[in-house]
């Protein structure tokens, strides 16, 4: 199927990773007439923007509504340079914590057009990942407008044909505008609505003892959480690494609830005391702070509970849209390859898969809708792309397994991008993606263990540079 009109005009909501691999891909193809990218930050690189306010106020006890309005901003105080004046500039709450490390090498996190951060321990802290971000968004810089906040999206008619109309707010002059595009494309990320479910009892405890549950994403470091009886809920990346730090300054044992294996992100810790999620949080008049879990073990005077339990996919700003791209927030619906929607093709969706290495995915990804949209690219047909969907559901489900690519899928995804890319219509400036290789694949496969190796060094992990330098090296 070849898109409808000729698309010359586009907007990507997002300049973090995703948006800035995309908008390098649309450059590339020497064809658009405008790429606007509107990211509501100061700055480049999406999710790994460190706000150091993180105001838990924000959080919602139960939080199982992933239909949530736009996040409001945090106000700073910095300096305009250009104007020698003092200013404020809006900050929005990111996952990212004090001494967040990647959980990737960085041989394997780069792009495949940009040096790694070999000069980086391993596993980069965040501050090096987001200096590389910036750094490699800077070709594109000039098609950003940041602080600028995307409000909605609808299908709207342009001299008598479908468009999309693109509403927009500058956070600091507050002028609003709207304009008509072509294509849209949504690199927005999905770490903005935490999911924090709703057990037995939790609302009415968490009114009678208020902030002591809270949420992986308002973490910032261990020490508000000293002398504290701590329950971690989850036992994926954030989950591990968050109990492990939280254990250095809390009472013993941390109780790190979990509701199944995740081998992949184990660590064991002789202060670390393992149980099975929590079942009932006790009515205050019967217990004090107490929880109860599946096993029927009871803990009482509990000072601080951390859930580790992901985000909902949320895009306020398609509320109108129709068919709906999501109702329950576990995925995103009406959605072919985690990439294209499916009634408008004209509209993408970058970086919905889960458990990836996502930078070269977000590459991947770019080309194929820069090709698509341009024309070199065909899509199959609209029966052919509801099919796939429907396949999709029946080996995963319709929930939160949608969008997960585990045991090298994301690899094999990726190099599916990169070869269906290549049958685009040739053009002399083509660039053609590395696929990932059998090395890159043992490394992938055997990375838990090279992070668990590199953790186990201490402060020594920051001088190792390489896997090797652990004893893994690729046996091929």
């Amino acid at each position: 199927m070849s898109m409808p009109g000729n698309i010359q005009r586009i907007a990507v909501v997002g300049a973090g990773p995703a948006g800035i691999a995309l908008a390098k891909q649309l450059l590339a193809e020497q064809h658009f007439g405008t790429i606007d990218l509107f990211e509501q930050q100061s700055s480049t690189g999406g999710v790994w923007n460190y706000a150091s306010r993180a105001p838990r106020e924000e959080l919602s006890v139960p939080q199982t509504n992933p239909h949530q309005p736009l996040e409001e901003p945090t106000w700073i105080d910095t300096y305009d340079s250009a104007n020698e004046r003092p200013a404020t500039k809006p900050i929005f709450t990111t996952p990212i914590y004090d001494t967040l490390e990647s959980n990737i090498p960085h041989f394997l996190m780069k792009h495949s057009d940009d040096p790694s951060l070999e000069h980086e321990p391993l596993f980069a802290g965040h501050e090096s990942v987001l200096q590389y971000l910036n750094a490699y968004a800077k070709p594109v810089s000039h098609l950003i407008r940041f602080c600028t906040q995307v409000y909605d999206i609808k299908r709207d008619s342009e001299n008598g044909q479908d468009r999309w109309l693109v509403c927009t707010r500058d956070l600091i002059s507050h002028k609003v505008m709207e304009r008509y595009y072509d294509a849209v494309a949504v690199a927005s990320g999905h770490h903005y609505v935490p999911k924090l479910p709703n057990i037995p009892g939790i609302q009415p405890w968490n009114e009678a003892h208020p902030k002591v549950i809270s949420h992986s994403k308002y973490y910032r470091e261990p020490e508000e959480f000293r002398d504290k009886k701590v329950v971690v809920v989850g036992n994926s990346a954030s989950g591990v690494d968050i109990a492990a730090q939280i254990g250095t300054v809390s009472k013993h044992p941390l109780l790190n609830s979990k509701r199944s294996e995740a081998p992949e992100f184990r660590r064991e810790i002789s202060w670390k005391h393992e149980v099975p999620e929590i079942v009932e949080f006790l009515p205050p008049t019967s217990a004090h702070r107490a929880v109860r879990f599946a096993n029927g073990q009871v803990e009482s005077d509990i000072d601080a509970i951390v859930f580790c339990t992901g985000y909902y996919y949320s895009f306020p700003f398609l509320s109108s849209l129709r068919p709906l791209i999501g109702t329950t927030g576990e995925r995103v619906e009406n959605i072919y390859k985690h990439l294209f929607y499916t009634p408008h093709p004209s509209l993408a969706f970058l970086g919905l898969p889960v458990k990836i290495v996502p930078f070269r995915t977000y590459e991947g990804q770019g080309a194929v809708v820069a090709r698509v949209w341009s024309g070199r690219l065909d899509l199959p047909s609209a029966s052919a792309m509801r099919a796939w969907e429907q396949e999709r559901i029946a080996e995963k489900g319709s929930g939160q397994r949608f969008h997960e690519m585990r045991n090298l899928t994301d690899f094999q995804y990726h190099n599916e991008m990169v070869k269906w890319a290549l049958q685009a219509k040739a053009k002399m400036t083509d660039t053609v993606l590395p696929e990932w290789s059998e090395e890159d694949s043992w490394f992938r496969i055997n990375t838990p263990a090279i992070k668990k190796a590199f953790a186990e060094k201490g402060k020594a992990r920051f001088s190792i540079r390489s896997a090797g330098q652990l004893g893994f090296r690729y046996p091929g």
